[in-house]
This record gives C-alpha cells, sequence and structure tokens, in this order.
C-alpha cells in the first residue's frame, strides 16, 4: 500500500536536489522562477531607456534639459509678447536706454564684432580646423560637428527676419525712422556664430583651464557686442536680451546633438 503518513512529502535518496519541482531553470535549488531576485535593485522594473533601478517619473536629466530650455523660450515669449502688444516693459526699455545711450568710437567698434563679415569669417575658420583635426586622426563622421554649426548659422536669418517683421518695432531716438529691430541681428550672430565655435573647440582642448578661457572669452565677446549696441543707440536692451533667450536655446540643442553624434576614432 503506498505511503499515508501525514506531513510534507520528504525527498527520497538518489534524486537530484537541484531538478525538485519548482526550482529555477538555471538549476538553482535556493530560488522558484516565481519569485523575484532577492536585491532591491533587480526587484524593481526598468525605465523607458532600459536602465535598471528607476520607476518613472524620476526628476533627472530630462527635467533638467527641459527647464534649461524651457527658460530661456518662456522669457523670449514674455518679451516678444510685451513689445508686440507694447506693454509696460517697454517703458522700462526705453528709460534703460536714455540712460545708457552714449554714441563714441569704443562702442561702436564693439558693436561691429556682431557683424557677419566679422564673426562668420571666424567661425568658418574653426569649422575648417576642427574638421580637418577629425579628418587627421581618422574619426568617423569627422565632417558631422561642423556641417552641424554650419547650418545652424545658414538657419539664424530663417527666424530673426520673420521675427522682425512680425514684431515692427521702431528704433531708438538716435536711429533714423523705421522698423525691424527687434530681436537683435547683431547678438544673434555674435551668439551663434562664436559659440559654436567655442563648442566646436571644446572637446579639443586638453586643460582645464584653457576651456575655461575659452568659455570666457566667448561670454565676453558677446557682453562686449551687446553692451556696444546699446551703448552706440543701435538697439534697445530688450532687443539684446531677447536674443540671448533665443540664442541661448539654439546654442543648447547644438550642444546636445554634438554631444550624441560625437565622432569615435576608428
Amino acid at each position: 500500500m503506498g505511503d499515508i503518513r501525514p506531513g510534507p512529502p520528504q525527498l527520497r535518496p538518489g534524486r537530484a536536489l537541484a531538478h525538485t519541482t519548482g526550482a529555477s531553470g538555471s538549476g538553482s535549488p535556493h530560488r522558484s522562477d516565481s519569485r523575484p531576485p532577492q536585491t532591491p535593485r533587480g526587484a524593481r522594473p526598468s525605465d523607458l531607456i532600459g536602465r535598471l533601478g528607476t520607476t518613472p517619473p524620476v526628476p533627472g536629466r530630462p527635467a533638467f534639459l527641459f527647464l534649461l530650455l524651457g527658460f530661456p523660450a518662456l522669457l523670449f515669449a514674455l518679451i516678444t509678447w510685451q513689445v508686440v502688444e507694447d506693454g509696460p516693459f517697454l517703458r522700462v526699455d526705453e528709460r534703460v536706454s536714455r540712460a545708457l545711450v552714449h554714441p563714441d568710437r569704443a562702442s561702436e567698434l564693439l558693436a561691429d564684432l556682431g557683424n557677419i563679415q566679422i564673426a562668420v569669417p571666424i567661425l568658418a575658420m574653426v569649422l575648417v580646423y576642427v574638421a580637418w583635426r577629425a579628418r587627421r586622426i581618422g574619426t568617423d563622421r569627422w565632417w558631422l560637428p561642423s556641417l552641424a554649426a554650419a547650418l545652424l548659422m545658414a538657419l539664424l536669418p530663417a527666424l530673426i527676419v520673420p521675427l522682425k517683421e512680425l514684431t515692427a518695432r521702431h528704433g531708438t531716438s538716435v536711429m533714423p525712422p523705421g522698423v525691424g529691430y527687434y530681436p537683435s541681428g547683431h547678438t544673434a550672430t555674435a551668439a551663434i556664430a562664436y559659440g559654436g565655435a567655442t563648442l566646436l573647440l571644446l572637446p579639443w582642448l586638453r586643460t582645464a583651464w584653457t576651456r575655461r578661457t575659452l568659455v570666457l572669452t566667448y561670454a565676453a565677446l558677446v557682453l562686449g557686442v551687446s553692451f556696444g549696441l546699446v551703448r552706440r543707440g543701435y538697439h534697445w536692451p530688450l532687443d539684446v536680451v531677447a536674443s540671448w533667450c533665443l540664442c541661448t536655446d539654439l546654442l543648447l540643442c547644438l550642444w546636445l546633438f554634438l554631444a550624441r553624434k560625437r565622432p569615435s576614432p576608428r
């Protein structure tokens, strides 16, 4: 007759422990297939891009980038709305302009650094230099960073010119009658040309000191051009600030693209 003893069944001699019912397919006798792993990191589901240990939503890089891109865009939209609707910001802008405008030779020279004839050739030299260095060491897609910066520079007029026509803002008291001063094209040209050159050169600099010096030089150039434009009376202060906001987002997009598509040595 069969075994009718009460209690759980006992293992019979000669049976392999790894082949008992409930053992995992890996041969481990200590964990069944239906049980989650014991480590907290393994028990948590992966996020949208496959990294273990995070459960959406997680504050991190996407949220930071959204804020980084969103704040300049929001400020630009606010300034543009004030210009179109002739809002109270323009009264403050005009008072600041009257306090700062004092045409002289120094301000004119600073403003000239935002001319296409000066800024674009400097960017072109950097484009050629970076492409040559990348090709020299045999990197894949050596042409891609220079092409991206060149396309951004070419795209800039397609953004600035329609905005000038849409807002139709008049110039300062020292400028001849006319409209089309918002946003500042000279500021945008300097920001994109010198900023694109800076982003292209940064990966080729070996020390933190040289990279920091390059970034500070870029900031000084853009601030110098901006001050010269306002001091000379070529633009209202809000024209310059709006170009800062617009170009900040454009350069951030270029930086993100270069970081994702950075050529690797063969």
